[in-house]
């Protein structure tokens, strides 16, 4: 049985220990003042504010969410477990009449809210900006962003948590997530470009390929969000419309829950065996 009441404790714990965190207040600060700066340039005329495109202004949020947001997950994930195994407390917390599902749900529920009050924070001042140089007529796509940017940030999140819950130490957890931070976006446009040419791949195995990276999901669909198809991606673009039709955004989106649930459960998994240990 899990007990809501300690669950909910636990989350606003971490919830505050994370608005604390240096690292990731800095991360924070770091997406707001750029996607304000992208904002403001986006929708800025040759030495003239006014209205320049919701798709320029878009496509580069897309890429600062791909370059920040995964890196905040990430780290804020691998210290979640390790670092409190390194330091002892956690310990001390599995002590206390709790269950190892209910610190792991309280972790992830309290980390997952810091990551969407920054998210928030961010794109709220960047809505303001469009909205204000642009007018309101594409709230619905930018809306659509913000969640597919928090589906990520959990993405990562979760990621983040299946290295903490199998390593030993913090310093150890946070190197192995900026690799793997490193990873996902060396293997996006510029890795998937060099794995087709070397290996030959078919336009079919090249976006199955793409599948495998949460952060090329999330451009997937983020961009057929913000320009209604994948033309701008090229033959793999075009291969998933014509393969999935209405069908590929639900597809998608089933992708992105999948790296959200996924890699928890394994947290989860390797959590319940090795314990404090």
């Amino acid at each position: 049985m899990i007990d809501g009441f300690t669950v909910l404790i636990l989350a606003q714990k971490e919830m505050r220990d994370a608005l604390r965190n240096r690292w990731f207040v800095l991360y924070a600060i770091a997406f707001a003042g750029l996607a304000l700066a992208l904002s403001w340039l986006g929708l800025s005329g040759v030495g003239t504010y006014g209205l320049a495109g919701f798709g320029r202004t878009g496509a580069s949020l897309i890429n600062l969410v791909l370059l920040i947001v995964p890196l905040m997950g990430l780290t804020l994930g691998a210290l979640s477990l390790a670092g409190e195994r390194e330091r002892g407390t956690l310990l001390y917390l599995l002590s206390q009449p709790v269950n190892g599902l209910e610190v792991l749900l309280g972790k992830y529920l309290g980390l997952a809210s810091a990551l969407l009050a920054a998210l928030v924070s961010g794109f709220g001042i960047s809505g303001l900006v469009i909205a204000w140089r642009g007018g309101t007529t594409h709230v619905s796509e930018y809306l659509a962003l913000v969640a597919l940017a928090f589906f990520l940030a959990l993405g990562s999140l979760s990621l983040g948590m299946l290295v903490s819950a199998a390593v030993r130490k913090g310093s150890v957890a946070l190197g192995i997530a900026l690799f793997l931070w490193l990873s996902l976006v060396f293997f996006g446009d510029l890795g998937l470009m060099g794995t087709a040419l070397t290996l030959k791949l078919r336009v079919g195995e090249l976006f199955a390929l793409a599948l495998l990276n949460p952060l090329q999901v999330f451009k997937l669909a983020a961009v057929l969000v913000i320009r209604g198809s994948l033309e701008v991606l090229g033959p793999a673009g075009l291969y998933a419309v014509r393969m999935y039709g209405e069908r590929l955004m639900p597809f998608l989106m089933g992708i992105l829950l999948l790296w959200d649930a996924l890699p928890f459960i394994l947290a989860y998994l390797i959590f319940r065996y090795r314990g404090v240990l």
